[in-house]
């Protein structure tokens, strides 16, 4: 997926607008954070561990696995629907490619599996939620009411049902209990987890890479619950998190001194494209379109399939 810096926001105000949470959350500085642990979390699931792993570019370049993703995350966000619906169907078409045979179970899998992406989604949206609440300030019972209906909407630019997105931290916990009976760690899933929080500069990203994910993940792995960090085998005593937390919000207020231009400091180091975009947000041009739209509107408007002229909202 390649992106261009003056396209973020021509047409409209995207599925959210300024006023959102979702655009106050995955535009702070603690987003780097919980993308580190988003991407992370991913190897659990062992179809998308062998749908990464065949693919081999994790082994090759982590930094570009970690920033495509999340680039494309901040996009369906931040992004305005244009540019939304263009990023989901042009991922969609990539990961229709990925298929094949789970060595684990010889299932076969597939990247746009409704299962699979559903993972990927609520752990995206729920990784950097807790790094915001952890790091950050926090949102207000209002606000995170609302941040879950918005990470439904998100939903429908994915394979998976929207409607199976949960609308409460109740239902994301009740959500990782159904599915931890096949959540799983093997070879290539800690490979995999390795490269995004441990990497080596020899393994393609450089050193800076390297050198700032291992820093980020003193912070991701503090939002991390017991269970998951023993799975994944990168457990750690727990005083390591004591000093890592209070350090780690001091790191995100100072950053955000900066007239909120710290995101500008603190991603490109570790996802370039994720950068533009940030930087892209922080111009705050105006769309054509001041208003909001859906992604049935945002579809209908401008995708390939069953494109058809729409009336602009009130």
């Amino acid at each position: 997926m390649s992106f261009d810096p003056t396209t973020l926001r021509r047409t409209d105000l995207g599925f959210f607008g300024p006023d959102s949470p979702s655009w106050k959350v995955w535009t702070s500085p603690t987003a780097v954070i919980g993308f580190q642990r988003a991407v992370a979390l991913e190897f659990f699931d062992p179809f998308l561990t062998a749908a990464v792993a065949d693919t081999g570019k994790i082994h090759t370049d982590p930094r570009d696995r970690l920033d495509m993703t999340f680039a494309y995350f901040l996009i369906v966000a931040i992004g305005d629907s244009k540019t939304a619906i263009e990023a989901s169907e042009h991922l969609m078409a990539i990961h229709a490619k990925s298929t094949g045979i789970e060595p684990i179970s010889g299932q076969r899998y597939s990247a746009n599996s409704p299962e699979t992406q559903l993972w990927i989604h609520i752990t995206g949206w729920q990784s950097v939620l807790k790094a915001y609440e952890m790091f950050g300030p926090g949102l207000t019972p209002e606000e995170e009411t609302r941040y879950w209906q918005e990470c439904r909407i998100a939903a429908e630019l994915q394979t998976c049902k929207p409607e199976e997105v949960p609308l409460t931290r109740e239902g994301v916990r009740e959500y990782y209990a159904n599915v931890r009976a096949r959540l799983c760690t093997s070879e290539r899933a800690e490979a995999g987890m390795r490269q995004m929080l441990f990497t080596s500069p020899k393994h393609g990203a450089g050193v800076t890479y390297a050198l700032g994910a291992r820093i980020l993940s003193f912070a991701s792995i503090a939002t991390l619950p017991k269970w998951m960090r023993k799975l994944g085998h990168f457990d750690r005593p727990g005083i390591v998190d004591l000093l890592v937390r209070p350090a780690g919000r001091i790191l995100v207020w100072l950053f955000t001194l900066f007239d909120k231009r710290g995101l500008i400091m603190a991603a490109p180091i570790i996802a370039p494209m994720a950068g533009q975009i940030l930087q892209q947000h922080l111009k705050n041009e105006p769309p054509a379109l001041l208003e909001t739209v859906t992604p049935t509107q945002g579809r209908a408007r401008y995708g390939t399939k069953n494109r058809r002229p729409v009336q602009a909202a009130g």
